[in-house]
C-alpha cells in the first residue's frame, strides 16, 4: 500500500472567519453606505456647518446602533457559539473594501492498492477496484491472505498445516527433487525509480507474492529445488539480440534511471537482472532436456517476450522464452515449442523464430484487430521464408476472454498441431495477465483454467516442461495461478479433462479462422475444420429457433389464416417478418 498526498486550492473568506460573521459585516456596512453618499453629494457644494453636524450626528447615531447591537450579539449567543466565533467581536476594526480571496491547501489523502496498484482515497479501506484491504498482507501470506482484513486466521491456519511439509521436503536433497524453481532475490531490484502520478504495474513485488504464495503452501521452498542463479554470457544473448541492443541494456547500468520506451524503464539493476533472468532460463532449459529435474518454473523478472531481435519494449529487456529455446537447442532438443499464453502478443519471440522451422511459436492473445497492444498477431502472421505455418497465431476479437475458450482452442488449434509437430521441448511464456481481476488484461481466465492448459501441454514432449514467467499485474491472480501451475509440474492430480467444451459465439468464429488459415500448413486440422463448421451451422440454427420461439408467445387462431387478419397470423407465427 502507497499513500500519497494532494494538494487542493481553494477559496475562503480571510481564512477563519465563519460566513455568519461575514454577513454581519456587510449588514453593518449598509448604514455606512447611506452616510458616505450623503457626504458625497455634499462635496458637490458647499457643506454649511448645520450640514457638517447633521452628518456628524448621523454616523453618531450609526455607532451607537452598531454598539448596542454589540451589546446585544453576545445575549442572542451561548459561551460556546461566543468562543467558536470570536472574529465576530471584532468586525469593526477591518475593512472590506480590499478582501481578497486566499488561497488555502486542503490536504486529500490517498493510497494505491497493494494488489492491482488502484488509486483509492485514504477514508475506505477496501480497493474500489479489486477490493484488497488497504494493509492487505498478500506481500507476506501470498493469495492465501485475506482480502478484507490485515489480519489473516486462515494464513495461520495454512502455515501450521504445512509446515510439517516443509519441514520434511527440507531434508530431501536437489538430486531427488523432480521440478526446478529459478529465482534470485537481485531481481527485485530492477524498479522504476522515477515517482509518477501511478505505480508502474510491473514491480517487485509481483515476484514477492508469488515467493510467498509458494512459502505458505510448502511448495518452494520444500517440494521444489532451487537453481542457483548466474548472468547470462554475451555469447548466449548474441543467439538472440543484436550486438547493438545489448549494448544499450548493459549502457544502463551506469544511469540511475532510464527509459527504453515510455513504458519500459530500466535502473542501474536492470541490466543485471534482466541477465540474471535470462540466466536462469537457460540453465533451466539444460537441466531439465538433461534430465537432472523433470520440468521448471522461472520466477524471474523483467519479464521477455517483447523483446525482440533489436529492440526493449513492453516492460521487456532481454527474451527469457527465446534464450531458453536456444539453450535446449544446444543440449540436444531438435525441436522446440513455445506457447505463449500471455495476455498480450510475443511480437519479440514470434519476430526472434519467424524464419526457423525448428522452434513452433502459438500465441493466445487479445488482438481486437491489432488495436490492442502491441497490434500485432493476426491469424495471417504464419511465418516467412519457408518457415510457414510454424508461427500460429489465435487473436481474441474482444475482452473478457475465460477459460471455456482457451480450453476450446486448446483442444481444436494447439494440440493437433503440437502433437503433429512433436517436440522435444516445450516453454510456455506464462503471462498471467488473461486471469480474472486483472487491471490491464481484462480477461477471466482462472487458476481452473490454468492448471487445466498446463495439464495438456505436460503431455507433450515427455513432460520436459519449462513455464517461464511473462506478464501478470494482480498480485492475488498472479500467486494463484502461478501456484496452481506449479501444483501440475509436482505432479498433483487434476480434474479430467472437459470433453463438451462451449466456446463463446466471438471465440468460436476466432478458431474457425484460424483452421480456416492453418489447414494450408497442417492438413490434420481439417477434420475439426468441418465438424466446428457444422457446429457454427447449428448454433445459428438454435439462435433462429429461439427467436421464433420467443415470436410465438402469443399463438393466434387457426381461422385467422384464411380470414381478414391472414397477415397478421403470418407475422405472428413467424412464417412473415417485417423489416
Amino acid at each position: 500500500m502507497v499513500s500519497e498526498t494532494v494538494q487542493v486550492s481553494c477559496v475562503t473568506n480571510g481564512g477563519t472567519k465563519s460566513n455568519e460573521s461575514f454577513k454581519r459585516k456587510h449588514l453593518g456596512s449598509d448604514e455606512h453606505a447611506s452616510a458616505s453618499r450623503h457626504d458625497s453629494s455634499d462635496a458637490k457644494g458647499d457643506i454649511g456647518p448645520s450640514d457638517r453636524d447633521l452628518a456628524a450626528n448621523i454616523n453618531e447615531d450609526t455607532q451607537a446602533d452598531d454598539a448596542s447591537k454589540k451589546v446585544r450579539l453576545p445575549k442572542e449567543l451561548t459561551f460556546q457559539d461566543m468562543y467558536n466565533n470570536q472574529d465576530a467581536f471584532d468586525d469593526d476594526d477591518e475593512d472590506d473594501s480590499d478582501w481578497e480571496p486566499v488561497q488555502k491547501h486542503i490536504e486529500i489523502l490517498k493510497w494505491f492498492c497493494t494488489n492491482c496498484t488502484m488509486v483509492n482515497l485514504d477514508d475506505v479501506f477496501l480497493c474500489d477496484i479489486c477490493g484488497e484491504h488497504k494493509e492487505s498482507g498478500i506481500l507476506r501470506h501470498g493469495f492465501y491472505a485475506s482480502p478484507f482484513s490485515p489480519e489473516v486466521e486462515l494464513v495461520q491456519v495454512e502455515s501450521e498445516a504445512t509446515g510439517r511439509e516443509k519441514e520434511i521436503w527440507s531434508e530431501a536433497s536437489a538430486s531427488n527433487c523432480s521440478t526446478a524453481v529459478g529465482f534470485d532475490e537481485r531481481m527485485l531490484l530492477h524498479s522504476e525509480v522515477e515517482i509518477k502520478s501511478h505505480p508502474h504495474p510491473e514491480r517487485p513485488d509481483r515476484l514477492r507474492a508469488i515467493a510467498a504464495s509458494l512459502s505458505a503452501a510448502g511448495i518452494f521452498p520444500g517440494k521444489c529445488c532451487l537453481i542457483p542463479a548466474r548472468e547470462i554470457t554475451l555469447e548466449e544473448l548474441q543467439m538472440v539480440h543484436s550486438s547493438e541492443h545489448i549494448e544499450v541494456v548493459e549502457l544502463t547500468r551506469q544511469m540511475f534511471s532510464s527509459y527504453f520506451t515510455p513504458d519500459t524503464y530500466a535502473n542501474e539493476h536492470s541490466a543485471h537482472a534482466a541477465r540474471l533472468a535470462a540466466g536462469l532460463c537457460a540453465d533451466l532449459a539444460s537441466a531439465i532436456f538433461s534430465g537432472r529435474v523433470r520440468n521448471g518454473f522461472a520466477l524471474v523478472r523483467p519479464p521477455g517476450h517483447h523483446a525482440g531481435v533489436t529492440q526493449a519494449m513492453g516492460f521487456c529487456l532481454h527474451n527469457n522464452a527465446a534464450v531458453a529455446a536456444l539453450a535446449a537447442q544446444a543440449a540436444g532438443a531438435k525441436k522446440v515449442l513455445i506457447v505463449d499464453w500471455d495476455v498480450h502478443h510475443g511480437n519479440g519471440t514470434q519476430e526472434i523464430f519467424d524464419q526457423n522451422k525448428s522452434v513452433l511459436y502459438i500465441s493466445l492473445h487479445r488482438h481486437e484487430g491489432g488495436k490492442f497492444y502491441p497490434g500485432t498477431g493476426s491469424a495471417f502472421e504464419v511465418g516467412t521464408k519457408g518457415a510457414e505455418g510454424y508461427c500460429v497465431n489465435i487473436p481474441w476479437s474482444r475482452g473478457g476472454v475465460g477459460d471455456n475458450d482457451y480450453i476450446f482452442a486448446f483442444q481444436h488449434v494447439v494440440l493437433p498441431i503440437a502433437s503433429k509437430f512433436a517436440p522435444d521441448f516445450t516453454i510456455i511464456s506464462a503471462g498471467f495477465d488473461a486471469a480474472r481481476g486483472d487491471p490491464l488484461g481484462c480477461c477471466d481466465v482462472t487458476p481452473a483454467g490454468y492448471t487445466q492448459m498446463t495439464h495438456m501441454l505436460s503431455t507433450l514432449s515427455g513432460g520436459k516442461l519449462l513455464v517461464v514467467l511473462e506478464g501478470g499485474y494482480n498480485l492475488r491472480s498472479i500467486s494463484s495461478s502461478a501456484t496452481a501451475v506449479i501444483k501440475v509440474l509436482l505432479g498433483e492430480s487434476c480434474e479430467c479433462e472437459p470433453e463438451n467444451i462451449v466456446p463463446s459465439k466471438a471465440g468460436l468464429l476466432t478458431v474457425l479462422e484460424v483452421l480456416k488459415i492453418q489447414m494450408k500448413y497442417w492438413p490434420n486440422l481439417s477434420s475439426s475444420f468441418e465438424k466446428l463448421q457444422l457446429q457454427r451451422a447449428m448454433y445459428y440454427v438454435e439462435k433462429k429457433q429461439k427467436q421464433v420461439k420467443r415470436r410465438r408467445v402469443f399463438e393466434p387462431p387457426l381461422w385467422w389464416r384464411w380470414g381478414r387478419k391472414q397477415l397478421l397470423f403470418h407475422i405472428l407465427t413467424g412464417h412473415f417478418h417485417l423489416k
